[in-house]
């Protein structure tokens, strides 16, 4: 059974960072990507970033680049988000997620989730 759980969340002021963790159990090898997206009430969910089951450097949103860094640890099972100069349009739920192989920008083709962590910015 693969399980999926971030970490990380919480109050900021604006300006501020914060680092984002998630866990990943249950594969029996590093052949899957990872990924970070976001959803704000009342908003379309958001793909963040991905990184594919090679290890290769993480996509990300273009908006989101060079404030956001997606990293994933050596052994496969741990992928991080560090958010630099958080504004308040950050505010959001962030939920990881993994599926075989390769990175998608479409919700729909990643078959394990974990269960949110929430980000809130304060001006």
């Amino acid at each position: 059974q693969v399980q999926v759980v971030e970490s990380g969340g919480g109050l900021v002021q604006a300006g501020g960072s914060l680092r984002l963790s998630c866990i990943v159990s249950g594969f029996h090898d590093g052949s899957y990507a990872m990924a970070w997206f976001r959803q704000a009430p009342g908003k379309e969910r958001e793909a963040i970033s991905c990184i594919s089951w090679v290890g290769a450097r993480a996509t990300y949103t273009y908006s989101l680049k060079g404030r956001f860094t997606a990293s994933r640890d050596d052994t496969r099972n741990t992928l991080y988000l560090q958010m630099d100069s958080l504004e308040p349009e950050d505010t959001a739920m962030y939920s990881c997620a993994a599926r075989p192989y390769y990175c998608s920008s479409s919700v729909a083709a990643y078959n394990y989730w974990g269960q949110g962590t929430q980000v809130t910015v304060s001006s």
